[in-house]
């Protein structure tokens, strides 16, 4: 069995390649992707190749964490079924080709335990599961305080805004670039520099702009808490007398855990989150070095996604 998948040979070299699959147990399923989203963050940094030390880092790799395909066999211990739709977080089934994270490819072999079922209504939209859930994470911790301020109105800067609007809050979106304040949805985005307070009890920051904390500090109420939701390539560093004098709290939210998966279809299937409006581009998977050329240096681009159906 082999596949068709995305490959960084090296960082800024990416091509279509045939790869050999690693043959499915009775645990395993085997999916054939519909759709694979490109992420405008981690796998920017793997294109880049400015990746910190991650496990599993190396080249060539096979990137992608927001595939969504059909089940096309189940193995008897996979507790799943032929036919259901799911969305996959990745996959590790290409030999010595590494799967970091490995969901960008026609047909991929994961277990049945790492997929989930998705609504057949949502279609495309559910490659979008992934940075909902890594939204929904940044506020799950008991007894945090839900975002005042979101800096950056991306897709995920989009995403954390409309789950903190579901869960009560009434945020305030920072956003520069004038081809990105539209959009919102129960919330406000404004520019910046167009902003006076200083008394923001909770700052949520997915911009990854390192050079923002000391900003980011001096806008906070005393004791109040800068969370970091981004991913930030270079060391983070900030002005210790600001901070002491506001007893702020530093935060760092990780990526996405299982309960939050669900959570999010929740919120989705009660009608309180809406994924619409957040794929902006598409390409077939033929076309896959110009998408994610695309979806790296085009600022309208909220999300690009990858049409395996081209494939065969």
């Amino acid at each position: 069995m082999n596949t068709i998948a995305v490959v960084l040979t090296e960082p800024e070299r990416l091509e279509l390649s045939r790869l050999e699959l690693t043959p499915p147990g009775d645990e395993d399923v085997v999916v054939d992707i519909e759709w694979s989203g490109i992420s405008t963050g981690t796998e920017r940094l793997l294109y880049t190749g400015r990746m910190p030390p991650f496990p599993g880092m190396g080249y060539p790799l096979v990137p992608g964490y927001e595939s969504v395909g059909r089940v096309a066999l189940a193995g008897p211990a996979s507790g799943r079924r032929v036919g259901e739709r799911v969305f996959v977080p990745g996959a590790r089934c290409y030999g010595e080709v590494r799967g970091l994270f490995g969901g960008a490819a026609q047909r991929v072999v994961v277990p049945g335990a790492r997929v989930h079922p998705v609504e057949d209504s949502l279609g495309e939209r559910a490659v979008l599961l992934a940075l909902a859930a890594t939204a929904y994470h940044t506020m799950a911790p008991e007894g945090v305080r839900l975002p005042e301020l979101i800096v950056g109105h991306g897709v995920l800067g989009r995403l954390v805004a409309r789950i903190a609007v579901a869960l009560g809050a009434q945020p305030t979106v920072w956003e520069r670039n004038p081809v990105r304040m539209d959009g919102a949805q129960g919330y406000a985005v404004i520019d910046p520099a167009t902003d006076t307070r200083q008394d923001y009890r909770a700052i949520y920051d997915v911009s990854g702009d390192v050079g923002l904390l000391d900003t980011l500090i001096g806008r906070l109420a005393p004791g109040g808490e800068v969370v970091l939701a981004g991913f930030y390539h270079e060391p983070v560093s900030f002005a210790f007398p600001p901070a002491f004098m506001r007893e702020a709290r530093l935060r760092i939210a990780a990526e996405w855990r299982e309960p939050d998966l669900p959570a999010v279809m929740a919120l989705i299937r009660d009608g309180k989150l809406s994924l619409d409006g957040l794929i902006t581009h598409r390409h077939p998977a033929p076309e896959a070095a110009q998408a994610y050329r695309t979806a790296f240096s085009d600022p309208t681009c909220l999300k690009m996604i990858l049409d395996w159906g081209a494939c065969s």
